[in-house]
């Protein structure tokens, strides 16, 4: 079966295209390689209460990944996870995040036989983002471009919630104002209104898995065989970030080598709408670029 057509619409240098085939189609923020053919593409994967706008900096779109990752030749794929936007529709309760990651892996394989993918896919995943990332991380990936999975970059989630957040505060209703943002210092102006356009409702199934992480994160991650980064504000609020947890959590990697756990200063959990947004997002390149030389250049 060929793969269904995409819808495309063009703001800004940015694609609003649908990913995938059949009843369950996932909308994506797209930004096109600025250098031609594209080195590989970085899947980015927003958190819980979130959107795709939440990589195109509404503030400070020029330091966005979007903008950054496309000028260093990639393609920047922001999803909307399943339960989220366009497919709220056809998935009013949302899907736990394994089933979220089945959907995603369909859509990128979907997306593989309509478009150059260079080297492969690239995931970065933000809070409940980086836990779908996980999960999808440990599907099956193939050795040839369009199946292989170069990396896996998280940040803002861990393993253990901290005592704050352990009654799991609500995003959109403003609960979980100190713990999604800490100090107000660490943002641009205006960065709070922009950002109200962001927030999505959660939805139910999601919502369920949020007090079963903790036990289900050690197989999850077990099953993961790329390279793995991890990266937390100094101001992170969400999860427990002691030495003995941050060695525990990269001990959990079992198939690929350690993750470094970095904590980047003056930064809170929305790391991509703060004013270390530049640090962090350059960081994220960097790493992906370290995993592009440990595999072969892609015929073109």
């Amino acid at each position: 079966m060929s793969a269904a057509p995409m819808e495309t619409v063009t703001t800004g240098g940015v694609e609003r295209i649908v990913l995938g085939r059949g009843r369950h189609r996932l909308g994506a923020w797209q930004a096109a390689s600025a250098t031609g053919s594209p080195r590989s593409v970085l899947v980015a994967i927003h958190g819980r209460a979130m959107s795709p706008g939440y990589f195109a900096g509404p503030v400070a779109p020029h330091t966005s990944l979007l903008a950054l990752a496309s000028s260093l030749g990639h393609t920047v794929l922001a999803v909307e996870r399943p339960g989220y936007g366009l497919s709220r529709s056809s998935l009013p309760l949302g899907l736990p995040l394994a089933d979220q990651a089945r959907l995603l892996r369909q859509a990128l394989a979907d997306y593989a036989e309509l478009h150059p993918v260079g080297a492969g896919f690239f995931l970065l995943g933000h809070s409940d983002g980086g836990k779908t990332a996980l999960y999808l991380a440990g599907e099956s990936w193939g050795e040839a471009p369009a199946e292989r999975l170069l990396g896996l970059d998280l940040n803002g989630c861990g393993w253990h919630y901290s005592p704050a957040a352990a009654h799991f505060p609500d995003t959109l209703g403003g609960g979980a104002g100190r713990l999604n943002w800490g100090p107000l210092r660490l943002y641009p102006g205006g960065t709070f209104r922009a950002s109200r356009v962001l927030l999505r409702d959660v939805p139910a199934a999601e919502e369920a898995d949020t007090a079963l992480w903790p036990a289900r994160f050690p197989g999850v991650a077990a099953r993961v065989r790329c390279p793995v980064r991890l990266t937390f504000g100094e101001y992170e609020g969400w999860w427990c970030l002691d030495r003995d947890e941050l060695a525990a959590v990269a001990a959990c990697f079992t198939r690929t080598r350690r993750p470094v756990a970095e904590r980047v200063p003056e930064a809170g959990h929305n790391l991509s709408l703060g004013l270390a947004a530049p640090r962090y997002h350059l960081c994220a390149l960097a790493f992906l670029e370290e995993c592009l030389t440990t595999v072969p250049t892609p015929v073109r």
